[in-house]
């Protein structure tokens, strides 16, 4: 599962078209500088620079000579998304003039407009392609499309092939290609180790639950820590999910998929620290020996956890996760999760929600996300909601005793699980694309993993 990026080329096999980029404020200015008859044919063909759309002018022999692209930002990769399918097949080339951020916007655009998941069905249209741009960084962006890619891939890969054991063996292979190690907990080798509601989770599947500890670099390096939910297939348990509600939940272990994306990104970077990826790889299935509503777990903390639905499953092997991660302390812990529906209903299905207890690392975030145009929306760790959490008979509930605020007491539930990290981030995400868009089809997407690794790099390196 890497970027096939044959739509990039280093040489054209003939003429290529030159691509001009140009926002509707630059238009004008082009068009007075232009050969009158290219200015006339864009006019007629009511080009007016709208962010997303193209002309295209002819050249001699009936051949594309230029194609005029209308951006909102010259920042904004998405922008060059949609041209490896919307242009004719052929060889195109980049204007001079951008810089290197620019250019390497544009490659990255380019490079996942391309993006098909072939693993059931061949793709058969073919890709324009694009002259690498000279002052792009290839390598930075061969490396960024390989992360989105293996993250798109494992989202939109069926259970039936990407259950727990499969996102290890993915896992395994990553460690391999990288010099890492991976480390997997099975079965009730969990209780053994210490790691209880991810197998009062999994355990009722045909798979059983596991653990999967990945670790790589300097162990004498500053520690990251990545945990991603790897819920496989969410069937709500007990708490059976209507049909409706399960239709995408193959896509629940999109968080597990970030992280493993992530962590392709930053060893295949070589980046100068200590990782270490934690995946609670499980199915919620339903069985004789499933858990039960108002069940009570003892969790790897030892907070002790009523189960209020079993539909809130990702949080409780969150938090076993979130638990070791904590007690080593790393110098940055992120997870990521499919976690709530109330995120999107606050947020919407394209901007994942972020909760931390550290503003400089917010706002670090916040920031990166601008630049890389991969964005994120703080939502508040409201302390006075953590009574909605409160238990009769437990230390805390999993599910919260009002309707509303639902992705605030999901986080502030994993909250409980970090004491020794101030520099934590949960992100809640969707992880799919409901409809297609430039760069981004219908299906599983990498929410903000280039933001993450821009963050990553700035204090890391």
């Amino acid at each position: 599962m890497t970027a096939m990026l044959d739509h990039l080329i280093a040489e054209p096999g003939g003429p290529s078209a030159e691509i001009i980029a140009l926002a509707v404020d630059t238009l004008d200015g082009w068009l007075d500088g232009a050969d009158g008859d290219e200015a006339a044919w864009v006019r007629a063909n009511g080009f007016t620079a709208k962010p997303g759309a193209h002309c295209l002018l002819p050249g001699d022999g009936g051949r594309i000579a230029k194609v005029l692209l209308g951006i909102e930002s010259s920042r904004d990769p998405w922008a060059y998304g949609g041209l490896p399918v919307a242009l004719p097949e052929g060889d195109y080339h980049l204007a001079r003039g951008l810089d290197a951020d620019q250019a390497n916007d544009a490659a990255l655009g380019w490079a996942l407009g391309g993006y098909r998941f072939t693993r059931y069905r061949e793709a058969t249209d073919a890709l324009a392609r694009l002259v690498w741009p000279g002052a792009c960084d290839r390598g930075r962006i061969e490396t960024l499309a390989a992360a989105v890619t293996l993250t798109r891939d494992l989202i939109n890969t069926p259970a039936e092939d990407m259950g727990p054991a499969e996102l290890a063996a993915v896992a395994a292979d990553l460690a391999d290609r990288h010099g890492g190690a991976c480390a997997v907990t099975v079965g009730d080798d969990l209780l053994a180790a210490g790691y209880p509601l991810i197998h009062a989770v999994g355990r009722a599947a045909a798979q059983a639950p596991r653990l999967i500890d990945l670790t790589w670099g300097d162990a004498d390096a500053a520690k990251l820590t990545l945990v991603g939910k790897g819920v496989c297939f969410d069937s709500g348990g007990l708490d059976l999910k209507p049909a409706s509600g399960m239709m995408l939940m193959k896509k629940d272990m999109g968080g597990a998929a970030h992280v493993l994306g992530l962590a392709r990104a930053i060893m295949g970077a070589g980046l100068p620290l200590r990782l270490r990826v934690l995946v609670p790889a499980v199915e919620n299935s339903v069985a004789g020996n499933a858990i039960r509503p108002l069940d009570i777990v003892k969790s790897r903390k030892g907070l002790t956890v009523e189960i209020g639905n079993t539909d809130a499953e990702g949080r409780l092997v969150l938090a076993d996760a979130l638990t070791e991660a904590d007690s080593e302390q790393p110098a940055l812990m992120i997870d990521c999760a499919t976690l709530t529906g109330a995120a999107r209903v606050a947020l919407g299905p394209d901007l994942p929600a972020l909760f931390t207890p550290d503003d400089a690392l917010a706002a670090d975030l916040l920031r990166n996300a601008a630049a890389t145009a991969d964005p994120l929306w703080r939502l508040p760790l409201w302390a006075p909601y953590r009574e909605l959490l409160d238990s009769k008979t437990a230390d805390i509930n999993n599910i919260s005793s009002g309707a509303l605020g639902g992705a605030i007491t999901a986080a502030l539930f994993l909250a409980e699980f970090v004491t020794e990290t101030p520099a934590w981030a949960h992100i809640d995400m969707m992880a799919w694309n409901a409809t297609a868009r430039p760069g981004r089809p219908v299906g599983g997407e990498a929410m903000c993993l280039r933001a993450l690794f821009a963050l990553i790099e700035e204090r890391f390196c």
